[in-house]
């Protein structure tokens, strides 16, 4: 039996009928809005470096962290950004307020950031003081002291949140 051309094509369109369409459009546009959430809630965390050698006191407040330099302070070291600039006993033993090679770092990283607007200017004078709950007053005085003479005028403290029961 001969089959006419347009037989033909009938008859290879029913073979390829039994095939599951997949709508490939909607699948992109899944896949767009997935990365597109993934990446618009990526760059909303801040962290600070955390360090198991300092543990930070509690508290109820609600205000996240700011990129800011950050200063550690644990029972023995002080530390920039990670770098160690100054052991905490032997800034305990002097007598004066002011902390030499911290004003030194701080200055450095002052120096170094370039502020492109001057309504930012207030953003490069931020610091961070991640201090342990044990450590001394004196210390933390000294800290700050330092700082201010460094001309950071907006210090803040991090903290653990506190979860309410």
């Amino acid at each position: 039996m001969k089959l006419t051309p347009l037989q033909k094509r009938a008859e290879r369109r029913s073979r390829h009928q039994n095939m599951v369409d997949m709508n490939l459009v909607s699948l992109i546009d899944v896949f767009t809005i997935l990365i597109f959430f993934l990446l618009s809630n990526s760059g909303g965390v801040e962290t600070l470096p955390s360090s198991k050698a300092v543990l930070l006191p509690e508290s109820v407040s609600e205000t996240s962290p700011r990129d800011t330099v950050v200063v550690t302070v644990s029972g023995a070291d002080i530390l920039v950004d990670g770098r160690k600039v100054a052991s905490s006993v032997d800034v305990l033993a002097q007598a004066d307020d002011l902390i030499a090679p911290l004003k030194a770092e701080l200055d450095l990283l002052q120096k170094n950031r370039q502020v492109v607007r001057t309504e930012n200017e207030a953003l490069a004078k931020r610091l961070t003081i991640m201090g342990d709950k044990e450590i001394p007053y004196r210390l933390l005085r000294r800290i700050m002291v330092t700082s201010a003479r460094a001309n950071f005028s907006d210090v803040s403290f991090a903290v653990r949140q506190r979860l309410e029961s």
